[in-house]
């Protein structure tokens, strides 16, 4: 990771956006001594990370734990604050709770390959313990290979990784032309390991079946770099990084809207806002859906053409349907669980194909320890997350205000014939539909991670960093290398390099 250092010649630079992508990326360059504006149209900066407060119950409504804190440490020390003397961050032990529909179970514990072994065989047998452990070491080579590579290195082209002097072995390591589902059955036919795999995919807001073999990485470094809480919920980390901002003279503007990126013979100059104010810069950074920047907020041109079109054959990322269950008394619910359904596979076909809110879905509860979120110390504050279809009225699912009381009505139901004691306890009661994710967070259909990561050229349809329209660049989970708090900040670093590489040029 790189050195901040003041740049030569200090740059106007407007910022799209203040998800943690566009926040992180405007930080890095104010530091070097650029005049960055940032323009959100929301009240609120952070983005999809956010924790809401609800009649004394906290709930994160976006991500809900942090992997690889290294990449927060490192945006934090380079902008001038330690990120542990901001935010009060520990790890969550056990990291995860796997229920499935025949009563098996098996709790994961944080930072333990040997442990995490230990407790499949207790609960699987020893073959699919030894099974775990190959998965593992295989993922760990993945992430070797992939990572600098590919991960932390600006995408530009599919020929660039040819020139890798590793390239047939770190080829033969990483399968591209594999998906998680066959590399995970080529080592076991484990339905238990299966599906706790096969919920990594849902990480990037694909398909297992077609999400490629790389995916695997993901528990890797859940397991090697653990599952961390911030106290007080994870939107912390987004009002301590908007602090940052205020430190280092950024200008943040809520409730401003952009309406157009202002370009000029292939060249980005401004923004116009939805005041009609037109503002100047000498570069532009969106933090927005890369489908809104291309179809949106600039002009159709040629130099925009392949980017629209690789955009369009991706498939969008699922959305979730969110839950926040504010209970009296507790429970023995850990701090992250998951119930798998019996049938995986119709949870997938449900949201793909038939774009229909699933039956039987995979239910994630996340049930904080921590007294900052809670309104008693006997009380508890459950944020539940459910894959769903995007919001599409025209020729998809509409969740509108009836559906998506139904769906959760339903799911509360599913809930309690597991065994959970809801209603008896219920204080809070709200939930947050894709179609209300698609209005807060002005993501298209409410999809959480842009584009998914469903078929081998995924990553290449992926929106690049850096536009070919000069001097605009593209930063957060809808571009390279992809969404979650850990890619979205590196996301951001990846951006400020880019851009200090060309002011240099």
């Amino acid at each position: 990771m790189s050195h901040h250092r003041a740049s030569k010649v200090s740059k106007s630079i407007i910022v799209i956006g203040s998800g943690m992508g566009g926040m992180a990326a405007a930080a890095r360059l104010a530091k070097r001594g650029h005049k960055v504006k940032v323009f959100e149209a929301a009240s609120f900066a952070g983005g999809k990370c956010r924790t809401e407060v609800i009649s004394g119950f906290s709930f994160d409504t976006g991500p809900s734990l942090l992997t690889l804190p290294a990449v927060y440490r490192d945006l934090f020390v380079k902008t001038g604050k330690r990120l542990e003397n901001l935010v009060q961050l520990s790890t969550v032990d056990p990291s995860f709770t796997y229920i499935f529909d025949d009563g098996k179970r098996v709790t994961f514990p944080n930072l333990s390959h040997s442990g995490t072994v230990l407790a499949i065989t207790e609960s699987f047998g020893a073959q699919a313990g030894d099974a775990w452990h190959q998965l593992l070491t295989r993922a760990e080579k993945m992430w070797g290979a992939s990572r600098q590579a590919f991960v932390e290195s600006e995408l530009r082209s599919p020929f660039a990784m040819l020139k890798s002097p590793s390239l047939l072995r770190d080829l033969k390591t990483i399968a591209p032309f594999t998906s998680l589902r066959d590399v995970v059955r080529s080592y076991t036919d484990n339905v238990y390991i299966g599906k706790i795999i096969d919920r990594y995919a849902t990480y990037t807001g694909s398909d297992p079946r077609k999400v490629p073999a790389v995916l695997l990485t993901i528990a890797f470094v859940e397991e090697a770099f653990g599952a961390w809480h911030i106290s007080g919920g994870v939107g912390t980390l987004a009002k301590s990084l908007e602090s940052r901002l205020s430190d280092l003279g950024v200008e943040l503007h809520l409730n401003t809207k952009v309406d157009q990126i202002i370009t000029k013979s292939g060249v980005a100059i401004g923004v116009k806002l939805a005041n009609g104010q037109i503002h100047n810069s000498d570069v532009v950074i969106a933090n927005a859906d890369a489908e809104l920047v291309y179809n949106q907020l600039l002009e159709k041109s040629s130099k925009t053409r392949s980017a629209r079109k690789s955009l369009n054959k991706a498939t969008a990322s699922l959305s979730g349907f969110s839950l926040l269950l504010g209970l009296r008394g507790s429970s023995e619910l850990d701090h992250h669980t998951v119930f798998f359904p019996k049938d995986y596979d119709a949870e997938f076909d449900s949201i793909f194909d038939k774009k229909m809110p699933v039956e039987d879905p995979a239910i994630y509860i996340c049930n904080p320890n921590d007294s900052k979120m809670k309104r008693a110390e006997v009380d508890e504050s459950w944020s539940v997350l459910i894959n769903a279809p995007r919001h599409q009225p025209k020729d998809g699912f509409n969740w509108d205000e009836k559906s998506s009381k139904e769906y959760s009505e339903h799911i509360i139901d599913l809930m309690e014939a597991k065994g959970l004691d809801i209603r008896s306890r219920l204080e809070v009661l709200e939930y947050r539909s894709p179609a209300d994710l698609e209005r807060n967070v002005n993501a298209p259909g409410g999809s959480i991670y842009g584009t998914s990561s469903n078929g081998a050229r995924s990553a290449f349809w992926r929106a690049r960093n850096r536009s070919k329209i000069k001097n605009l660049f593209l930063v957060g989970g809808s571009t390279h290398p992809g969404g979650g708090l850990p890619l979205v900040g590196i996301s951001a670093e990846i951006v400020a390099e880019a851009v200090e590489e060309n002011s240099e040029q």
